[in-house]
């Protein structure tokens, strides 16, 4: 039996010029073996049953430990047994197209033989897709990489196993070589990664702290967008933890934790309880969702949405173990000027209404 889509995106899954927020470029597949299955290696095994994956390409998450059977790691050579159970996690397939290196700067926070940690701007698009095929983090890395084999190939994703959004910013990893992928690929798929954001959010949440659980699916209306289905008819599972930092009256400053990272996670999340991130546009935040009808008001939130013209989500820290030394890293971005200077402005804002009253 095969679950050929058990834990990764769609081939498809840029939903317009915007990459994915933190969704994992890992494939899943589960396969149970038949009675009757001669014995076979194991790399043979999965190539035969795996469409268009070459037997490199599943050595290379066997050298990674990312093949199971019957809940242990295995090596190539491994003989397949009948009823043996077996899950192999792998990263991302590259795309055909070939892309080309561009010389863009790149905010680099650390960088060895194995991973390369950025800071994204705000604005750029993290690999080539429809509309976007220069201008993208990975034109940048293939650039500054062109010396690192994985990066020479010309492949739409080399090195990637998360992304975030277009307009997100903040903290991605990068591996330099097929090993450190197939190995930082397993611990997002296993989630022992550890992902934090910083939202502005429409809204004085009810509590301190809370948990939103919903499947998150392509919305049935716009393929453009995602939604959440409460009741898990359709989607994947995805789980989101918040707690408020700064309440500013009509929004508030999150802090958010992904348990999983599916599309526009967090972006869909908000909204489905009706507290959408700050100048979302996609996601009803670029309107006045909280506060007054007075024009003074209106104009104050306008101004608002031309200092951060995007929806207010940064990804400030991202923890992980070194797939070489095994050594844990942490890494952690301050907030841009453009989320910083709203924020500043929403607490001018609440602290001349305290004095007005």
């Amino acid at each position: 039996m095969i679950n050929p889509k058990d834990s990764y995106p769609d081939a498809d899954d840029e939903l317009d010029d915007t990459s994915d927020e933190q969704s994992e470029l890992f494939e899943h597949f589960h396969f149970d073996v038949d009675r009757g299955q001669a014995m076979l290696r194991i790399d043979k095994f999965l190539s035969s049953k795996i469409h268009q994956v070459s037997r490199n390409r599943i050595q290379s998450a066997a050298d990674a430990d990312n093949i199971l059977v019957n809940g242990k790691a295995v090596k190539s050579s491994y003989k397949v047994k009948p009823l043996d159970s077996i899950s192999i996690v792998m990263a991302y397939p590259p795309r055909d197209t070939e892309i080309k290196a561009e010389n863009i700067p790149l905010k680099i926070l650390y960088e060895d033989a194995d991973l390369i940690v950025i800071d994204k701007e705000p604005g750029m698009v993290v690999h080539p897709a429809h509309g976007n095929f220069t201008g993208t983090l990975v034109n940048a890395l293939m650039f500054h990489l062109k010396d690192v084999p994985l990066f020479s190939s010309g492949e739409v994703r080399p090195g990637l196993v998360h992304r975030i959004d277009k307009n997100t910013s903040g903290i991605l990893v990068i591996a330099k070589s097929e090993i450190a992928m197939n190995r930082l690929a397993k611990q997002f798929f296993d989630r022992t990664s550890s992902r934090r954001y910083i939202a502005l959010v429409w809204g004085n949440m009810e509590s301190e702290e809370g948990t939103i659980t919903g499947h998150i699916g392509r919305n049935i209306r716009d393929r453009k967008k995602m939604q959440v289905f409460p009741n898990g008819e359709e989607g994947k599972h995805a789980v989101t933890h918040w707690k408020v930092i700064e309440r500013l009256g009509y929004v508030n400053v999150l802090e958010c934790k992904l348990e999983t990272g599916r599309t526009h996670q967090i972006r869909a999340h908000f909204e489905h309880i009706k507290h959408p991130l700050f100048n979302d546009d996609k996601y009803s935040g670029n309107t006045i969702v909280k506060g007054t009808v007075f024009t003074k008001y209106r104009q104050f939130v306008e101004n608002c949405f031309g200092i951060c013209p995007r929806h207010a989500l940064h990804a400030k820290s991202l923890g992980f173990t070194h797939p070489t030394t095994g050594k844990e890293l942490f890494f952690e971005s301050e907030l841009p000027d453009d989320m910083r200077k709203v924020i500043e402005k929403w607490r001018n804002y609440v602290a001349g209404r305290e004095i007005e009253e």
